[in-house]
């Protein structure tokens, strides 16, 4: 008999998206750290850029660390697979502000799995998980370029504002009243 790991054990939940395409969607741990290195070596520079708003080519140890050693309510990042392969298709995070009012939320989708309905979805359960922490709102902030994660966004209620003295940025938000 082996021992699981902590992962193997978290609860997951799986979705369907518009299309069809089953996800299991769980929470990242310490453990996932060498996984979701190489997920952000599959995806394409501009979606890194994106994702973390600058410009580094690897993602390593140090961005790493907060999206696999979460708390778990303040904080908390999600991995997204596909359910028939297994395969690692997305990475998403709530972070909530110190007074659990707001949560900002980030998402990454490994290019291969875009026009699949994964975006609808992830975004979905990241505002399913700030209603049940009772956050009145969660914000995005994205670079102007990212267009389809603009549009995503909009389509799923979101409303955009600009960033006083940063013109290539955009915050969107989503309120819960």
């Amino acid at each position: 008999m082996t021992c699981a790991t902590l992962a193997e054990l978290a609860p997951h939940r799986t979705y369907e998206t518009r299309d069809g395409t089953r996800l299991d969607v769980r929470s990242a741990f310490a453990e996932d750290e060498a996984a979701l290195e190489a997920f952000f070596e599959r995806v394409s520079d501009d979606d890194r850029r994106f994702r973390f708003l600058s410009a580094a080519r690897h993602v390593g140890h140090d961005q790493l660390v907060p999206l696999t050693h979460c708390d778990h309510w303040r904080t908390e990042s999600f991995l997204v697979f596909e359910h028939e392969t297994g395969a690692l298709v997305a990475s998403a995070m709530l972070a909530c502000d110190a007074r659990m009012e707001t949560g900002e939320i980030a998402v990454s989708i490994d290019g291969a799995y875009r026009g699949r309905g994964i975006g609808w979805a992830i975004l979905d359960l990241l505002g399913e998980e700030a209603r049940k922490r009772g956050l009145k709102k969660v914000i995005s902030i994205e670079d102007r370029g990212n267009h389809a994660a603009i549009e995503l966004e909009r389509e799923r209620g979101f409303v955009p504002h600009g960033i006083e003295g940063d013109p290539h940025l955009v915050l969107l938000e989503k309120r819960f009243d």
